[in-house]
């Protein structure tokens, strides 16, 4: 079974939630085949979930003052600083036979190949289900970032999340998007969230702290791009049981990014819609 695979490397952040967005909608039309993307970010953004209030959680300022990009996500959950990581995609119609019905479930097989691609990082991590149980109750104390937050199937070190994903399903197509993290600058992360005074502040970063892991507090060293995209290339195509041709960006794929960019994720009217 053969899938695209693309490597954009490091774009800005209205490009990396534009071609996200372009590639479900040309999916869902037949013009491209299923596609897992690998990519990073050029500068340090802060990504928000759909539903998150843009004004309420972050500080925009500070993100100003510290070079640090802002885009809205199409997937759901919360904060993200998308800074030292891998970031994957996976856009593939929801009636593929590899995927369950059920978003919960296929939430599961994507992690199966997160799983592999860490363990040749010689990461050895796992998969822990949260299914059944309140996510409130599991978390009572959380603040606006996504890495303080439960998910389904997470991929965990030590009881610590390592990996954040978000899943969205429309025009019979999943999206699911998420962060591998190499290294975590909380200090950075926590002075672009707003709290309601610094004494809150300190006390979520420690929860944080105590919540959330990096690669290279794992190992102690920090993976190369270039070695992690190879590594979760193989994990996928191992644990999905898929061939992955190298592609490029079709004309459409970048027509249809610049005008989600100028009409959507490039501009306020979108980024602040909440």
């Amino acid at each position: 079974m053969k899938w695209r695979l693309l490597n954009t490397g490091f774009n800005d952040p209205a490009f990396n939630m534009a071609l996200d967005e372009a590639d479900v909608i040309l999916l869902s039309e037949g013009k491209i085949p299923p596609t897992i993307r690998f990519y990073g970010w050029l500068p340090a953004s802060i990504s928000i979930g759909y539903f998150q209030k843009m004004r309420d959680e972050i500080d925009v300022d500070a993100c100003k003052a510290l070079g640090i990009g802002i885009v809205r996500r199409l997937t759901g959950g919360r904060a993200v600083l998308h800074d030292d990581e891998l970031t994957y995609s996976f856009i593939v119609p929801d009636t593929h036979p590899l995927f369950p019905p059920t978003v919960i479930e296929s939430y599961k097989v994507i992690s199966r190949g997160i799983l592999r691609g860490l363990e040749k990082l010689n990461v050895f991590a796992t998969m822990v289900s949260l299914e059944g149980k309140g996510r409130n109750a599991l978390n009572p104390h959380n603040s606006s970032a996504c890495f303080d937050a439960p998910s389904w199937y997470e991929i965990a070190v030590n009881g610590k999340k390592l990996v954040g994903s978000a899943q969205n399903r429309q025009r019979g197509v999943i999206l699911q998007h998420g962060s591998i993290l190499n290294t975590i600058n909380v200090d950075k992360l926590f002075s672009v969230l707003k709290f309601n005074n610094e004494q809150i502040r300190q006390r979520m970063k420690k929860i944080f702290l105590d919540k959330a892991t990096s690669i290279e507090q794992v190992l102690g060293y920090r993976i190369p791009y270039t070695k992690m995209v190879e590594a979760f290339t193989e994990g996928f195509q191992e644990s999905l049981q898929i061939d992955l041709e190298p592609g490029e960006l079709t004309d459409e794929e970048k027509e249809l990014t610049e005008k989600l960019i100028r009409e959507k994720y490039g501009n306020d009217e979108w980024n602040f819609r909440r």
